[in-house]
């Protein structure tokens, strides 16, 4: 069994708790996401993935622009939590955003025609595939992280503000940073229950 490549599975958590200490040179990051866009599968070899490393200022100014866009829309008396949720996002290191280019997408409709109703899915599952991967290589490397669902609400400003080419489809931020706090227990359903085995054999 590939233990190593399991426990790096287990091991993988969403964290609140982050914070800006440095754990890898930004170059290393930058490496790390390339390294995750270039070899996630995806259908048809199609390599849809886009995606944006914020760091800095510009992580900063991710998070405090969604707060203001938050404050528009979530009911006053709920606000004050909203606003600590987005405070823990602002308080980490940086925040990696995942796209989908909508073009490769109707590329890939005209040119094959019979699966056009399929790519819209595939280039999905693709993504949580690259999201998956990004999410535990940044565990292994010692960060926390959580996988977070804005858009489409914050679409405008992300496109406007880092200069996002038209076509890329905001689908997921993940904001990380240095571990500052340990994530909750988690409950697992009985595993039995999702997931069967049939066993090869042959019919007389």
């Amino acid at each position: 069994m590939p233990e190593k490549f399991l426990d790096a599975v287990r091991n993988r958590r969403t964290y609140y708790a982050i914070g800006r200490r440095a754990v890898l040179p930004d170059n290393d990051i930058l490496r790390l996401v390339e390294d995750a866009v270039k070899h996630a599968p995806t259908a048809f070899n199609s390599q849809g993935a886009r995606v944006a490393v914020l760091l800095g200022k510009n992580h900063d100014k991710l998070w405090d622009e969604t707060t203001e866009i938050l404050r528009a829309v979530v009911p006053a008396e709920q606000f004050p939590k909203t606003k600590e949720k987005m405070e823990s996002f602002r308080s980490g290191y940086g925040t990696i955003l995942f796209f989908e280019d909508q073009k490769t997408v109707a590329d890939l409709q005209k040119k094959f025609a019979l699966y056009k109703d399929n790519f819209p899915v595939w280039s999905l599952e693709s993504a949580g595939i690259l999201q998956f991967i990004v999410w535990t290589a940044l565990e292994e490397a010692g960060f926390g992280a959580s996988l977070q669902h804005y858009n489409p609400l914050i679409d405008k400003i992300v496109a406007s503000d880092w200069k996002i080419p038209e076509g890329w489809k905001l689908l997921a931020q993940m904001p990380f940073g240095s571990r500052e706090g340990e994530p909750g227990p988690k409950a697992f359903l009985p595993v039995s229950d999702r997931v069967k085995i049939f066993r090869g054999g042959t019919n007389a």
